[in-house]
């Protein structure tokens, strides 16, 4: 499920930029690395503050707006301090108006710059789809490939934090149907500055949805030996983007998840395995470049797989996983593979998120339905 458009500068041979993007990484890192060096416990939300703060220390083509962003910090607080450390031409706020600052980012990265802008929250960003599928996915090959959009689009999404539709919604599946769109999720910490960076520095424009719930997870990550890979792999060309993860090594079935679900695939693995099974969790990462490579050779290995993401069922994420799974392991396979979802309603009340989220039990239901009596 690669996206149709490919126009990273690395891909093209332009090593020479890619050099001199490592170099400024390197010196802008140094340049303003005052925390204390060493593994330690930081959030999600931290860690993608500080992809931000290096982003835009490295290179002053790096400029975040929306809603909210400025002295506030956003409304989770993901962007604070970056106006009083880079001033307000460089993170700034704007009025409520979604489709415009979406168009403005158009105009900006058309023009060299490279936006980060944040929907406050994942429904909001509806009013902007306009411009994002008919503009921002499609600027690169109307133009026959002579104007990029390096650009990000953050969106904070999914469930879990209390919320109600506006404020809780997994819109995932509108972006990665949508050709010439990237699409990341980060579930860890360090994948929250790994991939954010990477994102950031790619000529094509990426939709980085952010879990909401993970905002406040916490992990004992090292910062400089993040800071210092990242450093490595600009000035390789390389990067771990597309690339699927092990979450948990197992051998009897395959936890299929991304992003806000990943946790709970982990949890519900740790049950099973109290229980004799071993399941192995693979966490996406990259939902669109999909990693076909990692996911299907888990599946080979297990011969059992059951798909979770919080989303809608129907027509999802989760469905396309499903297909291409199932295209390429089916004489490997021993039970039709499975999906735990969210239910094919608008995102519910409070009260009721926890029956609409996918949870362990109902992961747990799902893997002994793999027909083990096989």
């Amino acid at each position: 499920m690669s996206p149709t458009i490919t126009t990273s500068s690395e891909a093209n041979g332009n090593v020479s930029a890619a050099t001199a993007r490592a170099a400024a990484t390197a010196a802008g890192a140094a340049a303003q690395h005052t925390e204390p060096t060493g593994p330690q416990s930081i959030t999600l939300a931290k860690a993608l503050n500080t992809a931000m703060v290096d982003a835009m220390h490295a290179d002053p083509s790096v400029l975040v707006f929306g809603e909210d962003v400025g002295m506030l910090g956003g409304v989770f607080r993901i962007t604070d301090g970056l106006t009083r450390t880079f001033g307000t031409s460089r993170c700034f706020d704007t009025p409520l108006a979604e489709s415009g600052i979406v168009g403005m980012a158009v105009g900006m990265a058309m023009n060299g710059m490279r936006p980060v802008i944040e929907m406050q929250f994942d429904a909001f960003a509806y009013p902007a789809f306009e411009q994002i599928v008919s503009h921002v996915a499609k600027m690169h090959n109307r133009t026959k490939g002579a104007v990029k959009l390096p650009m990000v689009i953050r969106v904070p999404y999914a469930g879990g934090i209390g919320g109600v539709e506006h404020h809780c919604d997994s819109s995932e599946a509108y972006y990665a149907h949508t050709a010439g769109l990237k699409v990341f999720t980060p579930a860890t910490v360090a994948d929250g500055y790994r991939m954010l960076r990477e994102a950031i520095d790619s000529d094509d424009p990426v939709m980085f949805m952010e879990p909401k719930k993970l905002y406040w997870s916490k992990d004992q990550v090292d910062l400089d030996a993040l800071r210092a890979e990242h450093a490595a792999n600009t000035e390789r060309g390389t990067s771990s983007e597309g690339r699927a993860a092990v979450a948990r090594p197992g051998t009897d079935a395959t936890l299929i998840a991304y992003g806000p679900s990943v946790p709970t695939a982990l949890a519900a693995a740790a049950a099973a395995a109290a229980e004799g099974r071993s399941l192995e969790v693979i966490d996406v990462r990259s939902i669109v470049p999909f990693d076909d490579e990692t996911v299907c050779a888990s599946v080979r290995k297990t011969g059992r797989a059951v798909v979770i993401a919080e989303a809608h069922g129907f027509a999802s994420v989760a469905s396309e996983i499903v297909a291409r799974v199932q295209e390429r392991c089916f004489h490997h396979l021993a039970a039709p593979i499975r999906r735990v979802t969210g239910f094919d309603v608008p995102y519910p009340a409070p009260k009721l998120e926890h029956y609409y989220l996918p949870g362990v039990d109902r992961i747990l239901d799902a893997v002994d339905d793999l027909q083990w009596e096989d």
